[in-house]
């Protein structure tokens, strides 16, 4: 680790295996949300800036000083191939802390994504390439280059910490955070469940459309009287 408290940078940290990364794009965020009893799930207001959105992959965090952009662009430099790269840019929306040119840099060096607690810009761009990004507002404004700014620890992101080394799942419903230690006991039990409502859609559609158990939930409840 190099630099000061507010200015510095971690460069080395453990990433989830990659056949395990791999398998978790096949996963709904939903469903690993829910393999994490609900915890783990990054507020709304950071959604896929582009319709389709999707990312799956290691984190590597940013702190940034709101409305400047500094340590993301150090942040592009240093990410591996499949990365994606969480920015606490402390809830600003006046200022976009990702565009166009940036967008093509980190895409050439294989940035699986980018998830900002910021605002962002030139969305028909970042569409027509493709590449996953998540923010919680777009704005025009250019931002400044000066720091301060860390890479490579811990962050909050919409309410929940991530650190380096987290498997980041994005998609159409939003941002899960997976922890390092964690990532193998939630892709078996998210994968459980994503099956499990594969069987449910099934028996929708077999017939079936009534959920068993709610009316015996509504009689432990006493909201229904029991059956004679």
């Amino acid at each position: 680790m190099s630099g000061t408290p507010g200015f510095r940078i971690t460069s080395e940290w453990t990433r989830p295996n990659p056949t395990t990364v791999a398998a978790f794009a096949d996963v709904p965020s939903p469903n690993i949300g829910d393999a994490m009893n609900r915890l783990g799930v990054v507020d709304p207001r950071i959604q896929a800036v582009w319709p389709g959105a999707r990312c799956a992959g290691s984190a590597l965090p940013v702190w940034t000083r709101a409305g400047d952009n500094l340590m993301i662009h150090k942040a592009i430099d240093m990410a591996e191939p499949g990365d994606v790269i969480v920015v606490n840019g402390q809830g600003d929306l006046t200022r976009a802390l990702f565009g166009e040119l940036m967008a093509h840099s980190a895409a050439a060096l294989g940035v699986g994504g980018l998830v900002f607690d910021g605002s962002v810009r030139d969305v028909a761009s970042l569409a027509e390439l493709r590449l996953p990004v998540f923010a919680c507002g777009v704005s025009p404004a250019g931002p400044f280059k000066q720091g301060p700014g860390e890479i490579g620890r811990p962050v909050a992101i919409g309410g929940v910490v991530c650190a380096p080394g987290d498997l980041v799942v994005a998609d159409a419903d939003g941002v899960v955070i997976v922890p390092h230690e964690d990532v193998d006991a939630v892709l078996a039990e998210a994968q459980a469940i994503q099956q499990r409502e594969a069987k449910r859609l099934q028996e929708i559609r077999g017939g079936s459309p009534r959920r068993a158990g709610i009316d015996e939930e509504l009689i432990r409840r006493g909201v229904l009287g029991k059956a004679s």
